[in-house]
């Protein structure tokens, strides 16, 4: 492992996304990067999954099994409308405010290829200068999300070389795939992106042992949805109206190498809102003192994996 920079201050926004609306959550995440940079300057600021144009958690799109409603097509076709063109003007209107604010960016977007039109769940890096650094597209849709995002075939795994080490990006339940996890292990990850819309508890326990397991610092960022964030006039109303009114609680959070929540990063509940907080990045070096996964405590004449990298 090379020489960590001693400390890199993090912001985590957990964001409430307008469903849909591809201007409007755009417009927030870009004012969430500006007020970063303005308030309380970081080096790294990491923005949830799926953020433009959010996650449609409860919608059918008409889809039912060996079959599909052609109302559900208009309302995928909107979402479709929504989603982003990496390379376009919204992409590049996050790199602009990454390097106005000097900073690393992470956010989840719902991605359009530029060439077949097939959604993928994705997540892009920008590095300080505007650069894009890393383009991850979510391996395995989860459930039904699959009606709406394709298999990545391609972009996946890339890790982006930063001053406080390697920093690689697993989405929502990517991270119970154990194989993915250690194809970032092999990478060297100090820093683990763990962008979800898990609110709950359960995912709690889950990122803390990630963050053990990998003797990694691990930065959870969910949203806070609600089911008024949710348009009015889907083809499918409702569904919506079958929702609880909160959707989403949030429970953004850093975790250490030891599973320990980070001073002034503990969960968020309820809310949106911004987290800071100083990662002390020789903690890593310092934890693969007693465990590293693919390190001292492996063994590769018994377990070895195998990556396809694409």
């Amino acid at each position: 492992m090379k020489d960590l920079a001693d400390v890199c201050k993090i912001a985590v926004v957990q964001s409430q996304p307008t469903i849909f609306n591809k201007e409007a959550c755009l417009n927030s995440a870009l004012d969430a990067i500006r007020r970063v940079g303005r308030e309380h300057p970081s080096d790294l600021i990491v923005l949830p999954e799926l953020l433009v144009p959010g996650y449609p958690h409860g919608l059918t799109f008409g889809f039912v099994v060996g079959m599909r409603k052609p109302e559900g097509q208009l309302d995928w076709k909107r979402y479709y409308d929504g989603s982003l063109v990496v390379g376009g003007p919204e992409t590049t209107a996050i790199a602009d405010a990454a390097r106005e604010v000097g900073s690393w960016v992470s956010i989840g977007i719902s991605e359009r290829d530029a060439v077949s039109g097939t959604l993928y769940n994705t997540n892009l890096v920008f590095d300080p200068q505007g650069r894009l650094d890393a383009w991850h597209r979510k391996l395995k849709p989860t459930g039904a999300e699959r009606l709406v995002w394709g298999d990545a075939q391609d972009r996946y795994f890339p890790v982006s070389q930063t001053p406080w080490g390697p920093m690689g990006t697993l989405i929502c339940w990517e991270n119970y795939m154990p194989l993915a996890r250690v194809a970032l292990y092999q990478k060297g990850v100090t820093i683990y992106l763990a962008p979800n819309t898990n609110g709950n508890e359960e995912w709690q326990a889950t990122v803390r042992h990630i963050a053990m397991e990998g003797r990694c610092y691990v930065v959870n960022c969910a949203p806070h949805i609600t089911r008024a964030d949710y348009p009015s006039d889907l083809q499918y109303p409702e569904e919506v109206e079958a929702l609880p009114d909160v959707i989403y609680r949030g429970g953004s959070c850093v975790v250490d190498p030891y599973g320990h929540y980070v001073p002034g990063a503990e969960p968020l509940w309820d809310q949106s809102g911004i987290l800071y907080a100083d990662l002390q990045m020789q903690e890593v070096a310092a934890s693969k003192w007693e465990f590293d996964p693919v390190g001292h405590y492996a063994r590769p004449d018994v377990l070895r994996l195998q990556v396809n990298d694409i």
